[in-house]
Order: structure tokens, then sequence, then C-alpha cells
């Protein structure tokens, strides 16, 4: 199958013409192509000096939060409180965290200029989010993504101090799912998030649970972590 060249409006060819993942290339990352791209399960993936290449993976890598899985040692370090998880406070910080960070078989970062750019603008629009783990005054992990209807789509994750990232995950799946999120979007395969009882699916089955699930009213934030929230610590 072809892959297609974007035009100017926010449109995108059907995601099941992706082969191999490789949807499309082209167009930019203002908040309406952005939310026109997730909405239909797509998103931006490419390097600095690239032109934007759109994806859309068979199959596709979900958590479902009611399914979440949270190993017993973890559990035990939450039940602690280590960090001061938080909501929407840094965003921007956090997707410049997450760009800096060295990753195995990866040279440089996918979290260009224009994607720092666009997915800032698409926080400042109540649509994109993170969540932080803060110790002693200091960002020390934390992870990023998208939210439309009752679908979360992660982006990234780092961590500079041991469980930051997982706790400040397992919080906002947590959270999410309080608030009636049934999907978490982890797009492909990564060990990292298998442990949390992440799943494989088919592109097919993906996209009619997105299609579900994806238009339901927006959360829009910012989002606010209370104190006193049972994702903190339960279970």
């Amino acid at each position: 199958m072809p892959v297609y060249r974007l035009v100017d409006a926010p449109i995108f060819p059907p995601p099941e013409h992706a082969e191999q993942g490789l949807l499309a290339v082209g167009g930019d990352l203002r908040p309406e192509r952005l939310v026109a791209a997730y909405q239909q399960g797509i998103f931006p993936w490419y390097s600095e000096g690239e032109p934007i290449w759109w994806h859309s993976p068979d199959p596709r890598f979900v958590v479902e939060p009611a399914r979440l899985h949270v190993p017993r040692s973890l559990g035990k370090v939450i039940a602690r409180r280590p960090f001061e998880i938080r909501f929407d406070s840094a965003f921007r910080k956090v997707m410049e965290r997450c760009g800096q960070r060295k990753r195995p078989g990866q040279k440089g970062t996918w979290i260009t200029r224009d994607m720092l750019a666009g997915f800032t603008r698409l926080h400042q629009d109540g649509l994109a989010h993170s969540a932080e783990a803060w110790l002693d005054g200091k960002l020390v992990g934390g992870l990023y993504g998208v939210s439309l209807g009752d679908v979360f789509f992660g982006e990234s994750m780092f961590a500079d101090v041991d469980d930051a990232s997982k706790i400040a995950f397992v919080t906002l799946v947590r959270w999410l799912e309080a608030r009636g999120v049934e999907l978490v979007d982890s797009q492909v395969h990564t060990e990292h998030l298998a442990r949390f009882g992440a799943e494989s699916w088919p592109r097919e089955r993906y996209l009619q649970r997105l299609k579900e699930l994806v238009y339901r009213p927006n959360r829009v934030g910012p989002w606010v972590l209370e104190a006193d929230d049972p994702a903190l610590g339960r279970r």
C-alpha cells in the first residue's frame, strides 16, 4: 500500500491502509490535526530534520485501566508515598526531560522542537496532560499524553529516580479509571508496560474500541490531583 502525502486540511487516509505501521507523511502539528489524528488511532513519530511521519501500527499495545496490574513490590513502595505526584504542573518540562532521556537503540530523540511546540499548544487547549513525580521540590520522573473522550494516549515517560515514572503512571491510570476512562493507548509494545498488564490488540479490534470511546465528552484540563485522592495509594 502507498504512503499518503497529507494536504493542508487536517484529513487522514483510513488507518487500516498503514503498511508496517506507516500511513502518511507531511502536514503539521497544529492542534486540529493532532486531534483528528488521535481520534483515528494515528500519531506522529519522526526525527528532527525529517518530514512528519504518521503511524498506525498493527498490533496496538493498550492497557485497560480496570485491569491494571501493579506488581506487589511496587505496591509496597506506592503505599509509602515516596514522591509528591502532581498533574499538569510542569507539562513542557516533562516533555523536555523525555526528549533528553537516552534510550537503548535510539540516536537522538523523536520529541522534536515542532513536537514540543505542537503538544504544548494541545496542553494549553486542555487536551494534553502530564503526570509528574517530585522529590524535595525537584521533578524526578513523569509522563505525558493526550486525553480524548474515554481514552488516554500515552506518549513518553522518563525517570531520574527509581520507580518515579512507574508510580506516576500507576497513579494516573487509577485516577483515570475512577473517572470512567476505559483505555490507555501505549502505541507499541514495551516490556516496561507489559508488567502493568498491557496487551497487544489487533488494529481492527483497537480501532473499533477507539470509535466507541474517543468521541465521548473530553476531560479538559488542567487536571488536579488532590492530596487525599485514593489513586495515590490504594490497593
